[in-house]
């Protein structure tokens, strides 16, 4: 099955709004990611106590179909930060086929971010721009 989920991205200010709309929702978030938990990675500095505490991803289930996806921008994504525009649809699959195909349909004449690849999370992910200005991330997880 394909879902298709809201993800927002915030300037530091993530936790505070996933309380908020957890006020307005309701239900609890079953991952708060930060991103102090990731591992070391090649040419990136060492982050700082604020940095390290910012959020890397948080979700909150709305429904059974609908989730709210967010995270903090930093590092070299945070100069392209403009409020009102950061979000992405976040697509969700069950067949790293379909992801793939849908990865290479959408990016089309637009701009890769991030290609489809095995992540330190597990999932097989990616990130896009389309052609009309459109933000998607692309999560392939087959059920085993």
């Amino acid at each position: 099955m394909t879902t298709i989920n809201p993800y927002l991205t915030f300037n530091g200010n993530c936790e505070e709004a996933f309380n908020f709309y957890k006020s307005v929702f309701g239900g609890e978030f079953p991952y708060v990611g930060r991103y102090g938990e990731m591992p070391p990675q090649e040419g990136i500095p060492p982050m700082t106590a604020e940095q390290k505490n910012k959020i890397m991803h948080i979700s909150l289930p709305i429904s059974k179909e609908t989730t709210l996806m967010g995270s903090d921008t930093g590092g070299d994504w945070a100069s392209n930060f403009k409020e009102g525009t950061n979000f992405s649809i976040s697509i969700n699959t069950d067949q790293i086929k379909e992801a793939d195909r849908l990865f290479t349909a959408l990016s089309e004449e637009g701009k890769v971010k991030m290609p489809m690849n095995k992540t330190f999370w597990g999932s097989y992910f990616g990130m896009l721009t389309d052609k009309f200005g459109i933000n998607w991330m692309i999560s392939g997880d087959e059920k085993q």
